[in-house]
């Protein structure tokens, strides 16, 4: 049975779809609250089409990130998006959850690079937008709609990326930072850098300053309570990489950083793996997620810090997102945590928070976990109207009941 035949037989009989790419963000969103039935995508795993002149290629929706990695290398080219897992994650998956790493600030975002899809509705009707071209506009754009979905408009099956060349060369630059007045400083400097960095990532907890790799940077901060380093990431060309290396250790001196250090080669390789992973790595009680305006993320550090000292987190300070690992369970629940301090403070900051992970699952509920709905409403009129018996992954994202 096709998936299209499995989709209508649950339609007609009312059986709710829980679709299944490599199981690496099962925790993300609500829980299941309808019996039904999983369906695996993991045997979608062929490469269609790839024609590595267009810088394109077509892959059905269950391949893995790996595999498609891989199979991009032999042309020189990748899909840089980062995400922990890659062993496992599928693209359909990264796509359905929108899911995007630390190159998004240079690279771009998931969104960007989808340019086809196909998937099959909550009725069992095939459908499909965009094309294997990058010039393709024509119809309604599927391609944007189903990224971030989570499965819950139609079960992606098939995919058209554009893809970007592998750079030549790549390091980071980082630098310890004393205190959030001076992170903000540097944060804002680099808006203004002559350089044009891919990635700017700041790291704030004590975990981080046990890293081996940064013991330079760090130095005894790490026995001093929370370190703020700062990591830029800087791909290119050989003389490119060269020439943004010695112009960005020259503007930090300007602004007082004493000390700072390349990290090059083998060692940049391992803190990519270390940054995509960190959303998902250890058995933290709980993960959040904040998307903020620029500005406003040493803001929101600081209001996580003022709620878990001992929190972990990592932020994509170029974009405006926090990742946040709590060291407990907060005591006064989600509800005074997360919807009334972090929620509000995210809402000051023209964002909002979400849970990526609970394992504990207490207080699940859809505005500690989604938080606000006054976008929804619209929504789930587009919901009713892919799939009208609510039959893909029912309960689990931000529609309202």
């Amino acid at each position: 049975m096709g998936l299209a035949d499995c989709l209508r037989e649950a339609f007609a009989n009312e059986t709710a779809v829980y679709p299944i790419g490599g199981g690496t963000s099962l925790d993300y969103g609500l829980p299941a609250k309808k019996q039904g039935v999983g369906v695996s995508l993991g045997k979608l795993s062929r490469v269609i089409d790839f024609p590595a002149r267009d810088m394109t290629i077509t892959v059905e929706a269950g391949i893995t990130l790996k595999a498609l990695a891989e199979t991009l290398a032999t042309e020189g080219q990748q899909f840089p998006v980062d995400v922990p897992h890659m062993e496992r994650a599928t693209l359909g998956g990264v796509v359905a959850t929108n899911f995007n790493g630390p190159r998004r600030y240079g690279l771009g975002a998931v969104r960007d690079f989808v340019i086809g899809i196909h998937a099959v509705d909550g009725r069992g009707i095939p459908f499909k937008g965009g094309g294997r071209v990058v010039k393709n506009v024509a119809g309604y754009d599927f391609c944007k709609l189903l990224t971030g979905s989570l499965g819950t408009l139609g079960v992606i099956t098939q995919i058209t990326l554009k893809l970007k060349p592998i750079a030549e060369r790549s390091l980071f630059l980082a630098c310890a930072v004393a205190d959030l007045v001076e992170v903000e400083k540097l944060l804002a400097a680099l808006s203004r850098s002559e350089t044009t960095p891919v990635a700017i990532e700041l790291l704030t907890g004590a975990d981080w300053g046990k890293e081996s790799s940064l013991a330079k940077v760090v130095g005894t901060s790490a026995n001093q309570g929370p370190s703020h380093i700062l990591l830029v990431g800087i791909e290119g060309t050989n003389a490119e990489v060269a020439w943004m290396e010695k112009q960005l250790s020259d503007e930090w001196k300007t602004l007082g950083v004493a000390n700072s250090i390349a990290i090059k080669d083998e060692s940049a390789k391992t803190w990519w793996k270390k940054l995509a992973e960190f959303p998902s790595a250890g058995n933290a009680p709980l993960v959040i997620k904040a998307s903020v305006v620029p500005s406003g993320v040493t803001r929101f550090v600081a209001a996580v810090q003022e709620i878990d000292p001992q929190a972990t987190l990592q932020s994509h300070a170029g974009n405006g997102v926090v990742i946040a690992r709590f060291s407990q369970f907060p005591a006064s629940g989600l509800s005074r945590t997360v919807v009334a301090k972090l929620q509000t403070t995210a809402r000051a900051l023209n964002g909002y928070v979400v849970i990526l992970s609970n394992p504990g699952g207490a207080e699940q509920t859809h505005q500690s976990v989604w938080g606000g709905s006054a976008p929804f409403e619209l929504m789930t009129a587009v919901k009713k109207q892919f799939d009208p018996k609510d039959l893909l992954n029912p309960g689990r994202f931000v529609y309202l009941p």
